[in-house]
């Protein structure tokens, strides 16, 4: 057997081991993953230097090194979304929809888990904890692929997890890590029918496009962050630009940061200057479209290949647009279903937004970056689904589960 067929295989039973654990065995074991990540600090920014510094080597780019770095602030806040994941309510078994049939049946549908799911991700290794803690929460096993750009990070994220179950008295199986960076293993991965429930990719365009073709299993899709700032013919510019600067500088490099400003004419002259100021600051480079460039020269001159482009860097593209409908055009051909907002305070303006824009999260004087688990109420997320089939946007712990109906009945029986 395969690597990925023995794990996959150890997965499928720990699965059904965690289907039936206690939520106070599962809470129990992430809050002893969360002191290990502590305890073992030094060892694991260790390895990350060494990672960081072979991707700074090799010229990755600045967003790579930005979600490849650890820090202790960043493992303290691993820890933190450990006890946090351990403090929600845990969803299996809870039974929701309960109503009662004429025939005096109670019908209802009961939170199950999926059962085995299949991570391959790119730079981040505290994907790790996150989604391992998030899957353990709800009783699915994980297999998890990184990238090797963080293969020595992965690698000691790993073997914590696995020496910290089996002491919390849950299988080491529950959550493991793929460490050799070998490709071959995504594949193994993509082609694993009837041994993975869910496979969820989360990296760049060419990573997701290849899941997307080569996948014999089920996905949810985490594609690209193309994301928009609208700013209406009606907007508070001083809003907007709070909104901006925070939408796109706060994590350039994160796939809810702002990627394309479309300004209304009507207030581009005013809106636009003051955006450039704010966010050149930053280091910000604008592309801008003719339009946009007959107010601000200074910006660069943005090409096709700008609209669509998801920079995960600190370039923002720019456009001026005659009216809310064709900023609604633009994101409909343009966007990734992932975030948009708009700022205005014409309430017409913002409820036409709202029902017209299909993305995952829609923003109303509100910055893209709050598209997140932990900011909408969530308590953590696996990623945020562009895929509107089983889950839309952020995926929680409910998110990670199916349900079941059940019958319960006094004796009844069919005439």
């Amino acid at each position: 057997m395969t690597l990925i067929q023995n794990m996959l295989d150890s997965a499928r039973a720990a699965a059904n081991v965690l289907a039936t654990s206690s939520s106070e065995a599962r809470n129990g074991a992430l809050a002893a993953l969360a002191e290990a990540l502590v305890a073992r600090q030094t060892e694991i920014l260790a390895e990350n230097a060494a990672d960081v510094a072979e991707a700074q080597k090799a010229g990755r780019p600045r967003a790579v090194v930005d979600r490849l770095a650890l820090s202790p602030k960043r493992v303290e806040e691993m820890a933190k979304a450990l006890r946090e994941v351990a403090a929600l309510p845990d969803p299996l078994g809870e039974i929701y929809d309960l109503t009662t049939r004429p025939n005096g049946l109670v019908v209802g549908r009961m939170r199950i888990s999926l059962g085995v799911i299949a991570m391959i991700f790119e730079s981040r290794p505290n994907v790790i904890p996150e989604a391992g803690s998030l899957c353990l929460k709800t009783g699915n096993a994980v297999v998890l692929r990184g990238g090797s750009e963080a293969a020595r990070t992965n690698g000691v994220l790993g073997a914590i997890l696995a020496e910290t179950l089996p002491a919390a008295g849950l299988p080491a199986a529950a959550i493991q890590v793929v460490g050799d960076p070998d490709r071959r293993h995504v594949m193994k991965l993509l082609e694993a029918r009837g041994k993975i429930d869910l496979l969820i990719p989360r990296g760049g365009e060419s990573l997701i496009r290849f899941v997307d073709e080569h996948a014999r299993v089920p996905v949810i899709l985490h594609y690209k962050g193309v994301c928009h700032v609208y700013i209406d013919r009606e907007a508070n510019l001083e809003k907007g630009l709070d909104i901006l600067e925070n939408a796109k500088v706060q994590r350039p490099g994160v796939c809810n940061a702002a990627e394309c400003l479309l300004a209304h004419a009507d207030v581009a002259k005013k809106f636009l200057p003051r955006a450039t100021e704010v966010l050149q600051a930053s280091g910000v480079e604008l592309r801008g479209c003719p339009r946009s460039r007959a107010i601000v020269p200074a910006m660069k001159e943005a090409t096709d290949a700008d609209w669509g482009a998801e920079y995960l860097d600190l370039i923002l593209a720019v456009k001026v647009v005659d009216s809310l409908d064709e900023a609604l055009a633009h994101i409909a051909r343009y966007g990734s279903s992932h975030t948009e907002a708009i700022v205005t305070e014409n309430y017409t303006n913002a409820r036409k937004f709202l029902a017209a824009v299909q993305s995952s999260c829609v923003c109303v004087n509100a910055s893209t970056r709050f598209n997140d688990g932990g900011q909408l109420g969530l308590g953590a997320e696996i990623g945020i689904s562009t895929t509107r089939l089983h889950a839309y946007g952020p995926m929680g712990l409910k998110e990670l589960t199916a349900s079941k109906f059940v019958v319960l009945g006094s004796g009844q029986v069919r005439s």
